[in-house]
């Protein structure tokens, strides 16, 4: 058990001493992406910090106090603003995307520790479809998919996948402390007892080793190892026995060709925090993606309360003109027919309104579906009408002949195009690595290490005091002291050098890395021309959506003068109820055209200002609150 307690005291004076690497933050270091995800940590337990399961909160499916107060009995009386502000908070598009930021976060901590990127996903849900756009096949459509996922083989793209990583391999970069012990007993049989005086050799061996291992970004590694040995038998013609024999090594490696330098080792670091921004941008465009969605909603609801309206005055005319033939027929100066005539027109103004209606709770309930995490599962939600409170903006006098200033701001402002201009920088980093596998290893060592042995006499050897030399003598401490004179050290310097013949798979992968980097480059300019068409196609809708506006107005206004002249004349007698019945059809229809046509041109202008990127400024949200989930917008009071 003595021989033991040096050892004990050697294994714990490494593990307290251990270098800082060995845990990812002492108390009071700055804050690391992994704090985002662990769980607060007892007070001195900082040394199991590192492995310690971290832990991702728990999804939360709780809407936000927001939608009840904006619930007065049985009906959410919501205005624009509102609907954003409940979208913030609430809409589960934007809740998902919320994760992409962390993930790149973690991928960083991942390249940092010397791993291969698992990627940072950049797709962007569509916005939700309104019951029109469901109808007609149409959809709002985004500003863009997001960068590509990058064709390099380390730049990474791809969500929820090791990438398979080209090129020099990156070292580990977080150290490792290692130790290993043994004790044991070995018995070996003599078939000559003059060398160890004795038929059958028995040995007693004691060991522990520590150490620790280092990589580094410029391509060195260093090793350093303190072996602990000791060794008893019962050989009578050892002169030291029980003796110790510790050793303490550094070795010292530096890749001088192939996996030199910063630039190649930390290629995954700085794609890394590239992703950082990537995962941000890709927030930013869900976020305009998820905005511009909800202002559809709101608006193409507000129209289709306006359509109801327009429905139900049609059905008012519909039955004022039966009641008023029914009277007439009554009195003998009508046909019969013509009650048929008018009851017909009546069932075609209810069948009008029934779809109005229906499509009106439809969009309603979608609306409610965007702004609720649970979806219309609360049957308070469910059950509750949805009452907006802002009417359609009427077309104002934009300059929008300005297409080239249109154009120019899309290219600054786009996040996707921001997207593939980092994915091609990635890309660019990451040919470094095969460019690196190209070249030779050469390889140059340096190793030094300090030997030891003291011991006590053989008790079974006779004349082992006077053999023994007086420096040898003693117990472990004396050992140590040979070590730390360098009293026995050993040292050598050496180098490996590799050359490959042909060389044909670090070709082949460089190659590939450079055909990938050039698509990535038509790709941006492709995206480019795309921007430079979305931009000019959305303002030529926003102008054909105007002008169809103004001409649905003026349609309206001649139906409402020829149903007023209509009325006149068969109220003389120099009209037909079929003619009035016309009359009234082509009115509904044009109001319902107005309508519809206001719609279009707020979509338009949607589309427009997604298409531009400036959906976000018109509508006054900030990003900074839209990551943290919600919103600074007061309630908008109820207008009458």
């Amino acid at each position: 058990m003595k021989s033991i307690r040096p050892l004990l005291a050697i294994l714990l004076s490494a593990i307290l001493a251990a270098p800082a690497g060995l845990a990812q933050q002492q108390p009071g270091a700055p804050a690391t992406a992994l704090d985002r995800f662990q769980m607060p940590q007892p007070p001195g337990a900082w040394f199991m910090r590192p492995y310690r399961q971290a832990t991702v909160a728990p999804i939360n499916l709780n809407n936000s106090n927001r939608l009840d107060s904006l619930l007065r009995a049985g009906i959410i009386y919501l205005s624009l603003d509102d609907a954003i502000a409940v979208a913030l908070e609430n809409n589960l598009d934007l809740e998902l995307s919320r994760y992409t930021p962390q993930l790149a976060q973690v991928d960083l901590l991942r390249a940092q520790a010397g791993g291969l990127l698992r990627g940072v996903p950049t797709a962007v849900r569509a916005s939700t479809a309104s019951v029109q756009s469901q109808v007609t096949g149409g959809s709002t459509g985004g500003a863009g998919s997001g960068a590509s996922a990058q064709s390099s083989g380390d730049a990474g793209g791809v969500g929820g996948t090791v990438i398979t990583q080209t090129g020099v391999a990156i070292p580990t970069l977080d150290g490792t402390f290692f130790s290993s012990a043994t004790i044991g007993h070995r018995s070996s049989p003599q078939s000559n007892t003059i060398t160890t005086g004795t038929t059958a050799l028995a040995f007693d061996s004691r060991q522990l080793n520590v150490g620790y291992q280092q990589n580094f970004l410029t391509g060195t590694s260093f090793t350093y190892a303190w072996n602990n040995s000791y060794f008893s038998s019962n050989n009578r013609n050892s002169i030291i026995n029980p003796g110790w024999n510790p050793n303490m090594q550094l070795q010292l490696t530096q890749k001088l060709l192939q996996g030199f330098g910063l630039a190649v080792n930390n290629r995954n670091i700085r794609v890394a925090k590239n992703n950082l921004k990537v995962g941000d941008l890709t927030f930013k465009l869900q976020v305009m993606t998820t905005i511009a969605g909800i202002v559809n909603l709101y608006w193409d609801l507000v129209s289709f309360n306006e359509d109801l309206r327009v429905k139900k005055k049609a059905v008012e005319v519909a039955q004022k003109f039966y009641e008023d033939n029914r009277k007439q027929v009554a009195i003998g100066t009508l046909a019969p027919i013509e009650i048929v005539r008018a009851e017909a027109r009546v069932a075609q103004a209810q069948q009008d309104l029934t779809n109005s209606e229906t499509a009106l709770l439809q969009q309603e309930t979608i609306i409610k579906n965007a702004l609720s995490r649970t979806g219309v599962a609360s049957p308070s939600v469910a059950e509750a009408r949805v009452v907006p409170t802002d009417k359609l903006a009427q077309p104002v006098d934009d300059q929008l002949d300005k297409l080239k200033d249109l154009v120019d701001l899309a290219l600054s402002a786009r996040p996707d195009l921001e997207q593939t201009r980092i994915s091609i920088e990635n890309n660019k980093i990451a040919i470094s690595g095969s460019r690196s596998q190209l070249l030779p290893s050469l390889e140059v060592q340096a190793a030094f290490q300090n030997n030891s042995l003291a011991g006590q006499p053989n008790a079974l050897l006779a004349t082992a005091p006077q053999l023994i030399d007086p420096y040898f003598q003693g117990g472990y401490s004396t050992a140590l002291g040979q070590i730390f004179r360098r009293n026995f050290p050993d040292y050598s310097l050496g180098f490996n050098l590799s050359i490959p013949i042909r060389n044909r798979t670090a070709q082949a992968d460089y190659i590939r890395d450079q055909i990938s980097l050039r698509q990535a480059e038509l790709n941006a300019q492709r995206q480019v021309n795309d921007v430079r068409v979305n931009v000019q196609n959305a303002l030529i809708s926003v102008i054909q959506a105007k002008a169809r506006y103004e001409s649905a107005v003026k349609e309206r206004r001649l139906q409402e003068q020829t149903l007023d002249a209509e009325n006149k004349k068969y109220a003389l007698g120099a009209s037909t109820a079929f003619q009035v019945v016309q009359t009234q059809r082509d009115l509904a229809q044009a109001q319902g055209g107005e309508v519809a046509a206001l719609a279009a041109y707020s979509r338009a202008r949607v589309q427009l200002d997604l298409q531009t990127a400036q959906i976000l400024d018109k509508y006054k949200v900030e990003i900074a609150d839209a990551k943290a989930g919600r919103s600074s917008r007061p309630i908008q009071p109820v207008r009458n």
